[in-house]
């Protein structure tokens, strides 16, 4: 049976919930469980049900968008959409996966709904084998893509988001996901957690210091207090 995923919409207008769940509708797989009109209507509901996504306004009175957003830094997984672009960094910063501006096109919300599931899913990254070596399969812009476990040099956690660096390219590629999902896909002695945002390819780094570590690309990356055990058990 296939899953459903229960839908909150949080917005102090009207035509916003008409809209949104005029969208929800069409998806045979997402229920509109909830409505709220407030961040105070919402807090309430949140505490008292479970939902999967949120629809979350940002300009509402007595608790903002993003006050709501850090007030349940362990809410459902949330798109926010609002008629404002000066709040996106804060919305980022409070792991919201997408960010829609109104008026809000069904093609739009089509694709913030695609990232939800591929978040959800667990599968954006797969471990599997090749004639090669191991290997990581991941979307990437809307296609999956695969890497060599061998090609990585570091993963960076931003949020529900992982910035991957390889050899082999120059920039790093942004999946979803975190870094619990990601080391259990890896499950490799190759890669090391060395801090709560950071796990290295300890074949990659050319230096270690107390505090830090450089890698082969030249980047700096910190060591957490509580990882240092494990990275001195490693090089002993």
């Amino acid at each position: 049976m296939e899953f459903t995923y229960r839908c909150l919409i949080v917005d102090d207008e009207s035509p916003a919930h008409k809209a949104l769940a005029s969208h929800i509708a069409k998806f045979d797989d997402l229920e509109h469980s909830g409505s709220a009109f407030s961040g105070m209507e919402a807090l309430k509901m949140l505490n008292e049900n479970k939902y999967d996504i949120i629809f979350l306004d940002i300009n509402m009175p007595v608790i903002s968008g993003v006050e709501l957003m850090e007030l349940q830094p362990n809410r459902p997984l949330t798109i926010v959409t609002t008629a404002y672009s000066d709040f996106a960094l804060s919305a980022y910063q409070n792991d919201a996966i997408d960010y829609l501006l109104k008026p809000i096109s069904f093609e739009k919300f089509s694709k913030a709904i695609e990232k939800a599931k591929i978040y959800f899913s667990g599968n954006n990254v797969k471990k599997e084998n090749t004639s090669n070596g191991k290997v990581l399969s991941h979307r990437v812009n809307g296609q999956m893509t695969d890497i060599l476990l061998s090609d990585i040099i570091y993963i960076e956690s931003l949020g529900n988001y992982m910035k991957l660096y390889s050899s082999r390219h120059n920039l790093p590629m942004i999946i979803y996901g975190s870094l619990a999902s990601i080391s259990a896909e890896i499950d490799c002695t190759d890669f090391l957690q060395v801090h709560r945002s950071y796990i290295v390819n300890v074949s990659k780094i050319t230096s270690v210091t107390f505090k830090s570590l450089t890698m082969c690309n030249n980047e700096i990356i910190p060591v957490g207090r509580k990882y240092q055990i494990l990275l001195d058990s490693f090089f002993k």
